[in-house]
């Protein structure tokens, strides 16, 4: 069955479309056959990954609005080995018009549905703003990803997300759960860090996933390449951290499906 994950929070410049990418990547290189969703209008997971999103003749936009079906708008990322649901500033627009249709919460959900048997993981890139797309995305996922710096305005912030998750839990889906709280740019020398690190833990538990994403200058410049890290420079330290990451969720996920799996380490 399809796993399929929003990575979001409410705060902006938090490495949601960074991981989403470096998941998606990732996991297509452990033989995993991945979408990726961008719904954000920005377009960042699109051009992340190569793609003018000038360009495009079909995207997430049309699909929401049932112009064009999802297989249409579909485009494979050859450099990464997945495939790509992509999103430029028509979104914006689209948006809009969502906000008088019918089952507007659902569109994502219903149009994932024609084609979740052919896809391992479903990863989708949020806005960072609880807003009509958001829901979208978070009413199609079976769980939530949630990316966060260590520090102290973070931790209000994740309090409010998950307020907000619940509250979608209770009214739209309830199947939603919490994939994992992914702490990035991560500097271990950071008493702060350590300091936020220790408050997660004792508040969150399990729900704290032990990979975390490091500050790296490398991460930081494959995006301007149109590159997920691993095709950038796959021995950086944030190429690694992101192969950890999808190895991590794997595990987690046959866990959950096989609790008598309870020797293997997450």
């Amino acid at each position: 069955m399809v796993k399929v994950v929003s990575v979001a929070n409410q705060k902006g410049g938090v490495g949601k479309t960074t991981t989403a990418i470096n998941l998606a990547a990732s996991l297509a290189a452990m033989k995993k056959k991945v979408l990726l969703v961008d719904t954000d209008p920005q377009g960042n997971a699109t051009t992340g990954v190569g793609i003018d999103k000038y360009s495009l003749s079909s995207g997430i936009d049309q699909v929401l609005l049932g112009i064009v079906p999802l297989e249409a708008a579909i485009l494979s990322i050859d450099l990464g080995g997945f495939f790509l649901l992509a999103a430029n500033t028509d979104l914006t627009a689209a948006e809009l018009k969502l906000l008088d249709s019918p089952d507007r919460e659902r569109r994502l959900a219903n149009a994932l549905s024609t084609c979740a048997e052919e896809f391992d993981y479903i990863i989708i890139d949020c806005p960072p703003s609880l807003n009509i797309l958001t829901l979208n995305a978070l009413v199609a996922s079976n769980s939530i990803l949630i990316t966060m710096q260590c520090e102290y305005f973070a931790l209000e912030g994740l309090t409010s997300l998950l307020e907000t998750i619940a509250g979608i839990r209770k009214a739209a889906n309830k199947r939603l759960g919490i994939a994992g709280i992914l702490r990035t740019m991560y500097d271990p020398r950071s008493s702060l860090t350590s300091d936020v690190s220790s408050q997660l833990h004792e508040h969150f538990g399990e729900k704290v996933l032990r990979t975390v994403i490091p500050r790296n200058v490398r991460l930081a410049e494959a995006p301007s390449h149109g590159r997920p890290i691993l095709y950038y420079d796959r021995l950086s330290k944030g190429a690694q951290a992101y192969m950890a990451l999808a190895g991590e969720l794997i595990r987690r996920e046959d866990i959950k499906n096989h609790p008598e799996k309870t020797n293997l380490a997450v």
